[in-house]
This record gives C-alpha cells, sequence and structure tokens, in this order.
C-alpha cells in the first residue's frame, strides 16, 4: 500500500540559479582576479547550499528534490506539437454539427476544470483536414488568451494554433496534468505580449520538470484527483442549492405557494413606498487604492460587490442593512457590515418602518427583470414606481428567514470548497516538489535489500 512519507526538503525555494545570481558582469571589464574571486564566491555559495540538502535529497536548478528524482526538460518527455486552423474560419464549411470531431475553442477550455467531455462547435471533414487531430484522452494546453490551462480531452477534437498537445508521453499523463496545472499562473504571468498574452512551444520544451519513480507519479495524481473528485461533488452541492433556493423564491415570493400560518391577502405597493432610499455621498471612498484585506470594505452593486479595502475609517456606512443599488443597471446587493462606496452611481435602500422587512423587498427584487437602456440613472424615474404583491410584514420576515437559511447552507458549503481549494493548492506544492513523499524512497528501499 502507498503511504505518504513526510521529509522535509528544507530551504526547497533555492535554486541554482539564485545561487549563481551574483550581479551583472561586464565583458572584458571584470579582472582576472574579480573572476576568480566570484568563482570561488560561488562555489562557496553551492558548498553551503549543498550542507543543508537534507539526506536523501539533491540540489537541482528547480530546488532541492529527492534523489531519485529526476529533471527533465519537457521536449524530452512528451512531443509538443501545436494545433493548426483552417482558414478563414468563419467559412461554413469547415464545420458539421453532426461530426463526431468536436473544434477546441478557448471558451470550451475556461468552462472545464479537468476533463473535456464537450465542445460548442464540430468539424467537418474538410476542417479536420486544415487543423491538428487530436484522440480522446490527451493532454491538450492552452497557449493564448487563457494562458498555460490544461486539460485532458475525453473525446475526439481539434486544435487551433492556441493549443498544444502532449504526444507519446513518457510520464503520467495525469501527474503532467497537475504540474502543468502548477505552472499555469507562472506562464499567464510571463506569455509573449501581442494582441493577446500567448505561450509559445519553446518556452514550453525548454522548461525543466521534476520526474518522480513512474509509482510515485501515479500516487500523486491519485491523492491529487481525490480532491477534485471532492472539489467536483461540493461545486454539484452548490449549484443544487442554489437551485433549491432559486425555485423557493419563485414559489414564495411571489405567492405560488404560501407558509403554514398564514392566509392573509396579499396587497399591491410601490418600490417608493416600501423603502426609503439616501444618496451614498457621505460614504464615498477618497482614495482608489484598495488593499486585500482591512476593516473597512469598499462596495459596488456589480458581482464583484468587495472591490477591497480602505484604512479610512471616516464617513463609513453604518447604519445597516442596507440595500446596495446600482442606479445605472439596477443590479443590488445587500450590506450587513459597515462599508464605504466606489463612487455615487448607486443608491442605498433601506426599509419603511413597519411597511417591509428588507431582506424580503430585496430577494423580490432579484426576480425584477427590468430593462435597461440609456445610460442614465433610474431608481428615482422608473425604479422606485414598480409595483410588488406583497404580504403583510409578519409573512416577509418568516418568508426571509427561510430564504437566509438556504443563504447560510450555500455560505457553509462554499466556506468549505474554498479550503478544500486552498488544501489543494498546499498539497501541490508538497507533492509536486517531493518535499511530502507517497512512496518510500527508492534510495531507501535499495540500502535496505542489501543490508545484512
Amino acid at each position: 500500500m502507498l503511504v505518504p512519507c513526510f521529509q522535509s526538503s528544507g530551504n526547497s525555494t533555492d535554486s541554482v540559479c539564485g545561487i549563481f545570481s551574483t550581479g551583472p558582469v561586464l565583458l572584458g571589464v571584470a579582472t582576472m582576479s574579480n573572476a576568480q574571486a566570484c568563482s570561488n564566491d560561488s562555489a562557496a555559495r553551492i558548498r553551503s547550499r549543498s550542507e543543508d540538502v537534507p539526506t536523501g535529497y539533491k540540489l537541482t536548478e528547480l530546488g532541492v528534490i529527492p534523489e531519485d528524482w529526476e529533471v527533465l526538460r519537457m521536449g524530452r518527455i512528451a512531443s509538443i506539437l501545436r494545433g493548426a486552423s483552417p482558414r478563414p474560419i468563419d467559412d461554413p464549411k469547415w464545420f458539421d454539427d453532426k461530426s463526431s470531431t468536436g473544434w477546441l475553442r478557448i471558451a470550451d477550455v475556461t468552462a472545464t476544470d479537468k476533463y473535456l467531455e464537450f465542445t460548442s462547435q464540430k468539424l467537418s471533414q474538410a476542417g479536420m483536414a486544415n487543423s491538428r487531430f487530436v484522440n480522446g484522452n490527451s493532454l491538450v494546453m492552452s497557449i493564448c488568451a487563457t494562458v498555460g490551462k490544461p486539460i485532458i480531452t475525453r473525446m475526439n477534437v481539434c486544435i487551433h494554433d492556441g493549443f498544444v498537445v502532449f504526444n507519446n508521453l513518457q510520464t503520467e499523463r495525469e501527474y503532467l496534468y497537475y504540474f502543468l496545472l502548477s505552472l499555469e499562473p507562472k506562464w499567464s504571468n510571463q506569455g509573449q505580449t501581442g494582441s493577446q498574452m500567448n505561450l509559445n512551444t519553446g518556452i514550453i520544451n525548454s522548461t525543466p520538470i521534476p520526474i518522480p519513480p513512474p509509482a510515485e507519479q501515479r500516487a500523486i495524481a491519485v491523492a491529487l484527483s481525490n480532491v477534485d473528485k471532492l472539489l467536483e461533488s461540493l461545486n454539484e452541492l452548490i449549484a443544487k442549492k442554489r437551485a433549491i433556493k432559486q425555485a423557493a423564491m419563485q414559489q414564495l415570493l411571489t405567492g405560488k405557494i404560501r407558509l403554514p400560518g398564514f392566509s392573509h391577502k396579499w396587497e399591491t405597493k410601490r418600490i417608493g413606498d416600501l423603502l426609503n432610499y439616501e444618496r451614498p455621498d457621505h460614504y464615498i471612498v477618497h482614495y482608489s487604492e484598495y488593499s486585500d484585506y482591512g476593516d473597512i470594505p469598499v462596495l459596488t452593486a456589480n458581482k464583484s460587490f468587495i472591490l477591497g479595502f480602505t484604512s479610512e475609517n471616516f464617513g463609513v456606512c453604518t447604519e445597516i442593512p442596507v440595500v446596495v443599488f446600482d442606479d445605472f443597471t439596477t443590479d443590488s446587493k445587500f450590506g450587513a457590515f459597515p462599508f464605504k462606496v466606489k463612487s455615487s452611481a448607486i443608491k442605498l435602500l433601506r426599509a419603511r418602518k413597519n411597511q417591509a422587512h428588507l431582506r424580503y423587498i430585496f430577494e423580490r427584487m432579484q426576480l425584477i427583470r427590468f430593462p435597461v437602456g440609456d445610460h442614465k440613472r433610474y431608481y428615482i424615474s422608473d425604479y422606485q414606481d414598480l409595483e410588488l404583491l406583497v404580504p403583510d410584514y409578519e409573512e416577509q420576515r418568516t418568508i426571509a428567514a427561510v430564504l437566509s437559511d438556504i443563504d447560510s447552507e450555500i455560505n457553509a458549503l462554499e466556506q468549505r470548497l474554498n479550503k478544500t481549494r486552498a488544501i489543494k493548492e498546499g498539497m501541490m506544492r508538497q507533492l509536486l516538489t517531493g518535499r511530502v513523499r507517497m512512496v518510500e524512497p527508492m534510495c531507501r528501499l535499495s540500502q535496505e535489500q542489501v543490508s545484512p
């Protein structure tokens, strides 16, 4: 049975490249004594670092890795081939919806976590003849736009020149997938700049990769795949809970289903009769350079909601809860904590006393499909005049409590999802560098076999 063998590799972030980085040397200017001193200094550093390498590990250009691992260039472990595109790409003769061969696009990759099982377009025989065919169960990586994202195909596809395929693999496919995944942030930042970010095959071929023994490659891949399965199940559960909430909103907020104990007739009321509004002028942040953490969040009403945090402790909105309403898009968010805002392009909405339960009205607003046209402020001129069919206050409060309970379940699952993602990132850092071993080191097994 494969068991983790926890071993620390010490200063594993150091690399040989870093050791030799002693500063710029101008050719023809440095004297022999300076060159000798530099050489001696470098040698001393190597000896110093080597002395810090724990038993069973070795120093390489990638840092400290297990002795029974190799470092090879990607071009040595796979035939890396770039895709091709039929031209002009918008000619309908290249496509055939009845074909079994997909046409892989960046949008398909960004919508895929690990295994590709669907493409939005299919290629005809003519299209396939002018592209690069990739068999199912192949490892593919994007090299433009969404740079460096790997996927494993579960269907036959053709790839254009924004992708590469790794053929004739000399490593375990899943192990290489996870190593490429670990490089995605780095490659996204250093892609060649043209009309969009891109990565070339020269960079990929020359990239070094640590190669464990085959059994350990498989063990690493299995461990990380198990975490991926947990992430997938959590995502599915969150999606299911969101669907349940959406159905509950459609039924409870419109009166199609009444909760037990309530029978009073609902009344039609204007949003402006249910809510007061306030301009956000007093709460606008002065400096737009936000930090990733702090005491005071800066809010917007769009999808991002929390733009960042500010150290400004004046002009903070503390009269909460409040609905943060975008006056131009009519998007809204529920604010239940002190905050500042980005701009005056919002309204702050609060319930009129004894007229409305704010959480209920907020949830009901999410069902409104308001037609946004001209770039103008909508709340005073149009939105507040919309009419809603609403129950009495107590039924509003009870419905809001039911929906809030579902939200609490979703939030708990999202927190678990984020923690699991963090665990996976930590596992990748440890397993793909050999800091944590999934099998007994080969060198140790060999020593035990020859021991008397």
